[in-house]
């Protein structure tokens, strides 16, 4: 099953730039089958990694939470299970 891993975090306003980059830095132990970075307004960064991964076998790595001092709250991570492609 593929498992896809969404992580979000707000930056300090005017270091949007800076989070971009250290998200970008951030590497995994394993490699994901897919990764896209994106920006969107108030200087939010999104990563989503794509994941094979099978029932009872351990979770996927996690991106870390970045330096407090660039962002304004906890970053916000959800898991999503694919459900096929249309």
């Amino acid at each position: 099953m593929t498992v896809t891993l969404m992580w979000e975090a707000r930056a300090v306003p005017g270091r949007g730039a800076e989070l971009l980059e250290w998200a970008r830095a951030q590497r995994p132990a394993a490699r994901p089958l897919r990764r896209e970075t994106f920006t969107a307004p108030q200087d939010r960064v999104l990563v989503l990694t794509w994941w094979e991964t099978s029932p009872g076998l351990p979770g996927p790595p996690e991106l870390p939470e970045p330096p407090a001092e660039l962002v304004t709250r906890p970053v916000h991570r959800w898991r999503f299970t694919s459900h096929g492609v249309d």
